[in-house]
């Protein structure tokens, strides 16, 4: 297309000057397929020029909605309707940017969902322990005799490795182990709801899981002044991209224009404008170029 047949379309949302790279929108198709429509209808009209097109030999050129790509389809042999859907009864997928942070947020999301199935196993097992102590006091006692003197070692109680760690939980307080039940519990219930609502896109689990790991992040660098560990190291560089992440790609606390900004930003890259700018059957090297519109 050049200068003089109009004015330059831009390229597909999200991918402004880029030619190589992950493309979110292919992704997306891969797990999911294209997201055609009017693959029912038993003509096309002028208007449809944008999602689909007639091609010769009983088929037709279908859009992806999602990534751009045009794909042949053939014509139905008992139409479900008279032509395709109205824009307004259009379910528009997600493109550029927003699509991408769909990702990112239900991958923080599944971190998330691990933290409360740990978390929540470790209540349980805690206070599971707090009611069934003395009952296991005994058990736990003569087995631990039982090994120490099958390996020649001395009975009796120690107060090294996880024997000792152990022994110090059937002494503490059945107060203090009801207690560490609960902030388990709890923490693994906020954990539970940053992932749901990060995997539904809402904007108070954006601002719940900032808050929630910018504090964790306190005692994580207090940590590593005693022992250093590639664990602890590698949990602290995930929390704070996660916390980088949140408070600059989606703008929290009105950085970088804030909601607003981000709503300009998903307008500019969802929506029919979106699709509108890029120009059918020259996206991106899907495939040829589907034939002319019906009606031309």
């Amino acid at each position: 297309m050049s200068e003089r047949d109009g004015p330059r379309l831009r390229p597909a949302p999200g991918v402004e000057g880029k030619r190589r790279g992950l493309r979110y929108e292919l992704l997306g198709c891969a797990l999911h397929g294209h997201h055609v429509v009017g693959t029912d209808a038993a003509r096309l009209r002028p208007e449809d020029a944008l999602l689909a097109r007639e091609a010769p030999d009983g088929l037709r050129w279908h859009r992806c909605l999602r990534c751009d790509a045009w794909v042949v389809l053939p014509r139905p042999g008992r139409p479900g309707r008279e032509a395709p859907p109205a824009r307004e009864e259009i379910a528009l997928p997600l493109r550029g940017r927003p699509l991408r942070d769909r990702y990112v947020l239900r991958l923080i999301a599944a971190d998330r969902l691990l933290h409360f199935l740990v978390l929540g196993t470790l209540s349980v097992a805690v206070l599971l322990f707090a009611d069934r102590r003395e009952r296991l006091r005994g058990p736990f006692y003569r087995v631990t005799d039982a090994l120490q003197n099958g390996v020649g070692g001395p009975s009796g109680r120690h107060g090294h490795g996880l024997l000792g760690e152990l022994d110090r939980a059937f002494a503490a307080r059945s107060s203090t182990l009801w207690a560490i039940g609960a902030v388990l519990g709890a923490y693994a219930l906020l954990e539970g709801v940053e992932a749901v609502g990060l995997w539904r896109g809402r904007r108070w689990a954006e601002y719940l899981t900032f808050v929630a790991t910018t504090v964790l992040l306190v005692p994580e660098l207090y940590e590593l002044t005693g022992h250093v560990g590639a664990t602890k190291v590698l949990t602290l560089v995930v929390n704070l991209a996660v916390v980088l992440y949140l408070l600059l790609a989606k703008r929290l606390f009105g950085l970088r224009g804030g909601g607003r900004a981000e709503a300009a930003e998903r307008a500019r890259d969802t929506g029919w404008e979106a699709l509108e700018r890029v120009l059918p059957g020259h996206g991106h090297g899907h495939g040829p170029a589907p034939g002319p519109a019906a009606g031309e």
